[in-house]
């Protein structure tokens, strides 16, 4: 008897047959796949006859067959719009463009406005902060409402808001430049890309009225030596009255033109009864 190196029990000697088994049939002129029942040589196979795909879809059934049929989660209770979404407001920051047609120091003013978009009922309003002593009506530019998009009866919705986008409202346009973080996260949460932010303009008028005012110094052209020169030995000379009670003496005043000095020195006449006093 022949040693077997792998330790494997040897075949019968009495098999005569090795070929494989049969794994294609036919019904109904059909031709279809069955899973072999014998190995080769005809030893019977004792294996599953199942599938792969059988396999899986029992491995996910397990859970199933062993619990049973699993419960669904009971649904979310309804909340409404105006529940969901109360006191959460989107602001967008813009402005507009106003001729200033009977002005000769300017041609056009940017009024700068706040957009808001109210979640809750899908209205808007458009507030203009209010500048001390403009001259114009400020604050509630539009009032809260729902506005027309166009003329076939649409209305503006959050989607249609975004940064750098121009919008109408009833015939002026309204540039956006920037949002706040609420209404940032908020609209890229639904998956909204936004625009890169804008830098805000600012009036020209309005911004020249807040620089300081220039002042203008004319440099002096005295000169004391031009002084002397022009004034020298120049005497402005005045005759002054000095009321007193007893009598009315008389002064004389002189002014020396070259500094500006005075000197005063009574007139009195002789025998006059009075002292005399440079």
């Amino acid at each position: 008897r022949a040693s077997n190196p792998l330790h494997i029990p040897p075949s019968p000697l009495s098999k005569t047959a090795f070929h494989r088994s049969q794994t294609l049939g036919y019904k109904n002129g059909f031709a279809f796949k069955r899973l072999p029942t014998t190995g080769i040589g005809g030893q019977r196979l004792h294996v599953n006859q199942l599938s792969p795909a059988e396999l899986d879809e029992l491995a996910n059934k397990r859970p199933t067959l062993t619990y049973g049929q699993a419960k669904q989660a009971p649904p979310s209770d309804f909340i409404p719009a105006h529940v969901a979404f109360d006191k959460k407001v989107l602001k967008f920051d813009g402005y507009f463009q106003e001729d200033v047609p009977i002005s000769t120091e300017e041609h056009f003013r940017i009024r700068q406005v706040g957009i808001y978009y109210y979640l809750e009922d899908d209205s808007m309003s458009v507030m203009e902060p209010i500048v001390e002593n403009s001259g114009i009506p400020q604050g509630k530019f539009i009032k809260r409402q729902r506005l027309p998009k166009n003329d076939r009866g649409d209305h503006y919705h959050w989607k249609d808001l975004n940064r750098g986008i121009n919008i109408t409202i009833y015939g002026k346009t309204f540039r956006i430049v920037d949002c706040d973080a609420f209404t940032q996260t908020f609209l890229e949460s639904q998956g909204i890309e936004l625009n890169p932010p804008e830098r805000m303009i600012f009036d020209p008028y309005t911004e020249l009225r807040k620089m300081p005012l220039r002042t203008y110094v004319t440099p002096s052209d005295f000169d004391q030596l031009k002084q002397f020169l022009a004034f020298d030995k120049k005497v402005s000379l005045w005759f002054v009255l000095f009321q007193i009670l007893s009598h009315t003496p008389f002064y004389i005043m002189m002014m020396m033109m070259i500094n500006t000095t005075t000197t005063t020195s009574s007139s009195s006449n002789s025998n006059s009864n009075s002292n005399n006093t440079p």
